[in-house]
């Protein structure tokens, strides 16, 4: 007989993760507990719960991440279990091991895994170990001068890269181009590094050019069944975080895809790894050469990208992370997995494209997320949300899937171009542009992609005055019985707005325009 479910988990996060795990966990027949900040009193999340608990004030410091106060919350409700989602508390091995302490079981890798595979040097070490190929550098022991790392770095040969030992995230990276440069970057890195997670210490890389980003997602249980769920590209990124991802790689061959799959097995498999998890590579493509690929890091929870795995495995990646955690093995062997079809990711931000895409803040005085054929929209606000300052910037994931990466990509332009967003000001022309652009369709990607094309990163040229924004959201509010004589069933034929009863009209660019 299999371990049975819990019967209530706490979810350890908000906004759309929040929602996404409360989804799986409703079809699992699993009660949900939320718990929010000040800043999240409104948010849909909390009122999509079973149950909601306040934590505190807005900032994360004093809410989200209070570990103490979250285990008492889940004590308080009678969860067997707390899912920490992504960011936050997801990988943090203390919060791991104050569950267990608690009673209370984290949804996710073990405490020890985490924080072995949360190191970096021990990550690479076992790497080497596993026989899993990773980028010439230089990994200090203990603490070293600015000075020492530059000796090591003349060894290596600029440029190099570097990063923050204890984090990632872009958090405490730095390219380094000349000799000149790289005491001025060691103390900005560590400077940033300590602030972001409370270590200065840097290692150094060799800085692969143009090299693509591939990710290969793993599935462990507790009985040492593990298998990898195939590979995305996150090649596409400003500011060394992700804008875009898809599955599978339009880089890879067959022989190229099943090497980089077992080797992310392989490691994995050596660090005793169970749930769900990420191993992330980068891939050099030199002219006339062989590919080669380099071994990351381990991202050791659910990944934002995760619905594309979904959608081109048929495999719930958020309920197999809470079977497992409950103790169920694994019912799928690596032969049952296969990859079908394209999936494609783009994370819609609150952001001023005119202001170098600050985040931004305030109202979204109309949200409508169409309904299509091979489209999927994990979102964590709604008409009337108010977006603060205090956490992450993103929106909404939107993912698009159909039989092959161009029709993918059709249908990506077709649903970005049917969101509407008003109140506040977002990336979502910016992704119509990216995912429109020729040397993107033509799968010609590297994480400097954006740098190469930057006329993509410019502003939208024209946009609706916020006037008629403001009139879209008053008339979604109007009786949809008298609007212009039309009756609809809430269908996307919505009749209930003027540009969309008249034929042959178009306003603006009004397809997801962010204004």
């Amino acid at each position: 007989m299999s371990q049975p479910l819990f019967r209530k988990v706490l979810i350890a996060n908000r906004g759309e993760i929040a929602r996404r795990i409360m989804a799986a966990c409703r079809e699992m027949g699993i009660s949900t507990v939320a718990v929010y900040s000040e800043a999240d009193r409104y948010a849909p999340f909390v009122w999509e719960a079973d149950e909601a608990y306040l934590l505190g004030p807005a900032p994360a410091a004093q809410s989200y991440l209070k570990m103490e106060k979250v285990i008492e919350v889940a004590k308080q409700a009678g969860a067997e279990a707390i899912h920490p989602g992504y960011g936050f508390l997801a990988e943090n091995a203390s919060f791991a091991r104050a569950c267990e302490a608690a009673g209370i079981v984290f949804i996710g890798p073990s405490a020890e895994v985490l924080q072995r595979l949360g190191d970096k040097g021990e990550a690479k070490r076992l790497a080497i170990s596993a026989n899993v190929p990773i980028v010439p550098g230089y990994m200090p022991e203990g603490d070293v001068s600015s000075e020492q790392l530059l000796e090591e770095a003349r060894k290596i040969g600029f440029p190099v890269l570097l990063k923050a030992v204890a984090g990632g995230g872009g958090k405490g990276m730095r390219a380094v181009w000349d000799e000149s440069e790289f005491l001025g970057a060691c103390e900005s890195a560590a400077r940033e590094a300590k602030s972001a997670f409370g270590d200065d210490r840097l290692m150094i890389e060799r800085y692969v050019q143009r090299p693509r980003h591939i990710e290969v997602q793993i599935l462990g249980d507790t009985r040492g069944n593990l298998i990898h769920l195939f590979e995305r590209e996150c090649s596409v990124q400003r500011r060394h975080q992700k804008i875009v991802e898809e599955s599978p790689s339009p880089a890879l061959t067959p022989a190229l895809r099943e090497q980089i799959c077992a080797a992310a097995v392989r490691l994995t498999k050596a660090a005793g790894y169970t749930n769900a998890g990420t191993v992330e590579f980068l891939l050099e493509t030199p002219p006339n050469e062989e590919a080669r690929f380099y071994f990351l890091e381990v991202n050791t929870r659910l990944q934002v990208e995760h619905p594309v795995t979904e959608w081109v495995t048929g495999i719930d990646l958020a309920q197999w992370q809470i079977r497992i955690a409950a103790g169920q093995p694994l019912t799928l062997c690596q032969e049952d997995v296969q990859a079908r079809g394209h999936a494609i990711e783009a994370r819609l931000c609150a952001e001023d494209p005119a202001q170098d895409f600050l985040p931004a803040t305030g109202p979204v005085t109309h949200w409508r997320a169409p309904a299509l054929p091979g489209w999927r929209v994990d979102a964590g606000v709604e008409s009337g949300s108010e977006i603060s300052p205090y956490y992450d910037s993103m929106l909404a994931k939107v993912i698009a899937y159909a039989a092959d990466r161009e029709s993918a990509l059709n249908r990506m332009c077709h649903g970005l171009s049917s969101m509407e967003v008003a109140g506040i000001k977002t990336n979502l022309a910016f992704l119509r542009e990216l995912i429109s652009h020729p040397a993107f369709r033509a799968g010609d990607l590297h994480t400097g992609f954006l740098e190469e094309h930057a006329e993509i990163l410019k502003p939208e040229k024209s946009a609706p005055p916020e006037e008629v924004l403001l009139a879209l959201a008053a008339a979604e509010t109007l009786p949809r019985q008298e609007s212009f004589g039309a009756t609809t069933n809430g269908s996307d034929s919505d009749y209930s707005l003027p540009w969309r009863a008249l034929a042959g009209w178009r306003l603006g660019d009004m397809g997801g325009t962010s204004r």
